[in-house]
C-alpha cells in the first residue's frame, strides 16, 4: 500500500513493513505519509526491504521555526448529548466514582484494603515522600489534578503524616475544595486508618449518590488521545480513524488533548502549522524544544525511539513514528498548549506537556481534566488509567486474540470502511456508563514524571 502519491516506499499489509516502490540511492530521503522518515544509509533497490539495516533518522536537537499557518477552522456539526453527572462548579463527569487519592507512596497498600472494602478507585504510585523541587511540585500538580477531576463523586485524600507532601502541604497546591466532595485521612492520626478511611468514603459514596446523569452537549466532553504498542498499520488505520473522530468531536464544541511530546518529533511542523495563532505557536516551539533540551541535559539523542516492539511492528525512525502518532489530532487546529497541571479548557486541540510512556501519559491527560482516553494500539496493552482507557487495535487479529483488552476494532478501514460514526457512537457509549475494557479489568492505575533527586 503506498499510503501517499510523494512517497517512495509501500507498505506490506500483511506484516507492516516498508519496501522501496523505486531505487533510493545511498544519503536519498525516505518518504512516507509525503514526508521524510530518514535517510537511506546505502543504495536500496526497488523491491528490496527498507528498516533499521538501511535506513537512518534525520533528527537532530533543538530548531529554530517560522509560523506558517496552514489551516482551515472546522465546519460546525449539529451537537449531540450524551447522559453526564453535572457538578456543582459546571463540570461534567461521565463517571461517579469515588477515588482515593494517595500524598504519598508510602499509603499505597491502606489505599488498596480501602479500595477493596468500599469499592472505591485507588491509583497507588511511588511518589510524594523524599522529593523535593521540581518534582515534588509536579507530583503535587497531577495529583491536584485528580482530586479535581469530575469524574470523581467524592474523593478521599489520603496521606501518612511525615511525607514532604504532607497533607497541609499538599492543600496549599490544591486550594479551594468542596468538603462534601473531598475529605482527608492522616493515618498517622487517628488509631484504626481502616475504619476511619471506610467511615468518610461512607459520607463521600452518599454525597455522591446526590448526583444524577442528565443531558449534556458533547462539547462538554475532554477526550485524551493516546497511542502505545504501535505498529505499522497504527498511522493506516486507527490514528487517523481517531484523527476523524477528534475532528467530528471539535466541531461540536468538545475538547481534545494530544500529549507524547517526543512522538511529535518529524512532525511537529503539520502540528505548528495548524496553531491558531502565533502565541499558541511560540508555545508549541517551546514544548518541542523544551523537552529536546530534557534529553541533552541527561546526555541522550532525541532520537532513542521507537521501541523494539515498534520496530518489530515496521516502524524504523522516529520521525515514521511521530508522523503516525500525530494523526490521531486529524486536522483540529491548535488552541492551546498545556504545562503539568493545567487543565484543558479551550474548544479545539490542546498540546500535553510530558513523555510518551504509555502510563504517564495517560495519567497527565487524566489530570488536565480528560473524561477519557482514546488509546490505539498495534501490539496491545491492558493498561488503564483513573479514567476509561478505550483500546482500539490497529489489525483484526490483535482484536480477536485480545478480547479481553481492546474494545474496538479499527482495522477495516484497510478495505474503506468508514467508521467515523460507529466509533463516536462507542464514545458516546463510554460516556454514558458504558465500561472499557480497562475498567472492566479492574486496571487503573497512575505513574508521574521524575527528573530530579530523591532523597
Amino acid at each position: 500500500m503506498k499510503i501517499h502519491e510523494r512517497d517512495n516506499v509501500e507498505v506490506n499489509l500483511e506484516n507492516g513493513h516498508k519496501y522501496a516502490i523505486r531505487d533510493i540511492k545511498n544519503g536519498e530521503s525516505v518518504i512516507k505519509y509525503g514526508f521524510p522518515i530518514g535517510h537511506a544509509t546505502c543504495d536500496i533497490k526497488a523491491g528490496e526491504h527498507v528498516h533499521t539495516h538501511n535506513l537512518k533518522t534525520n533528527l537532530q536537537g533543538q530548531l529554530t521555526y517560522r509560523y506558517t499557518p496552514d489551516f482551515q477552522p472546522l465546519a460546525p456539526e449539529e451537537p449531540r448529548t450524551f447522559m453526564g453527572y453535572v457538578r456543582p462548579d459546571g463540570n461534567v463527569g461521565i463517571r461517579n466514582d469515588i477515588w482515593i487519592i494517595n500524598t504519598a507512596g508510602c499509603v499505597n497498600k491502606t489505599a488498596e484494603q480501602l479500595a477493596r472494602r468500599t469499592g472505591a478507585k485507588c491509583f497507588p504510585h511511588p511518589f510524594g515522600c523524599s522529593q523535593m523541587g521540581d518534582d515534588q511540585h509536579t507530583t503535587q500538580l497531577i495529583l491536584r489534578g485528580l482530586v479535581n477531576h469530575p469524574n470523581a463523586g467524592g474523593v478521599l485524600v489520603l496521606g501518612l503524616g511525615c511525607e514532604n507532601n504532607n497533607i497541609n502541604v499538599f492543600k496549599t497546591v490544591l486550594g479551594e475544595y468542596d468538603p462534601a466532595r473531598v475529605r482527608f485521612l492522616n493515618t498517622q492520626d487517628v488509631a484504626d486508618e481502616i475504619e476511619e478511611g471506610v467511615r468518610l468514603i461512607a459520607e463521600l459514596r452518599q454525597y455522591a449518590d446526590t448526583f444524577r446523569r442528565t443531558p449534556v452537549p458533547v462539547s462538554k466532553l475532554k477526550v485524551g488521545l493516546k497511542c502505545g504498542g504501535s505498529d505499522a498499520l497504527s498511522g493506516i488505520t486507527a490514528n487517523p480513524l481517531v484523527g476523524r473522530a477528534a475532528e467530528r468531536l471539535a466541531a461540536q464544541g468538545a475538547c481534545c488533548a494530544l500529549t507524547e511530546v517526543p512522538e511529535m518529533f518529524g512532525a511537529e511542523h503539520l502540528l505548528m502549522q495548524r496553531c491558531v495563532d502565533e502565541a499558541v505557536f511560540d508555545k508549541t516551539v517551546w514544548l518541542v524544544n523544551n523537552f529536546k533540551a530534557y534529553y541533552e541535559r541527561h546526555n541522550q539523542v532525541v532520537y532513542e525511539n521507537p521501541s523494539p516492539g515498534n520496530k518489530a511492528g515496521g516502524i524504523t525512525t522516529l520521525e515514521e513514528k511521530s508522523l503516525g502518532c500525530v494523526q490521531k489530532g486529524g486536522l483540529v487546529p491548535v488552541v492551546d498548549v498545556l504545562d503539568y497541571g493545567d487543565t484543558i479548557q479551550k474548544p479545539g486541540l490542546s498540546l500535553l506537556n510530558g513523555p510518551g510512556n504509555d502510563i504517564v501519559a495517560v495519567t497527565n491527560l487524566a489530570a488536565a481534566g480528560a473524561h477519557m482516553v482514546l488509546f490505539t494500539t498495534g501490539r496491545g496493552t491492558p493498561l488503564g488509567g483513573p479514567v476509561p482507557t478505550m483500546k482500539i487495535s490497529t489489525n483484526h487479529a490483535l482484536f480477536e486474540k485480545k478480547p479481553g483488552w481492546i474494545d474496538f476494532d479499527a482495522s477495516p478501514v484497510l478495505e474503506g470502511c468508514d467508521l467515523t460514526d460507529a466509533l463516536l457512537d462507542e464514545i458516546l457509549a463510554v460516556a454514558e456508563g458504558k465500561n472499557t475494557k480497562n475498567e472492566l479489568n479492574g486496571y487503573s492505575e497512575i505513574s508521574i514524571f521524575k527528573d530530579g533527586v530523591t532523597l
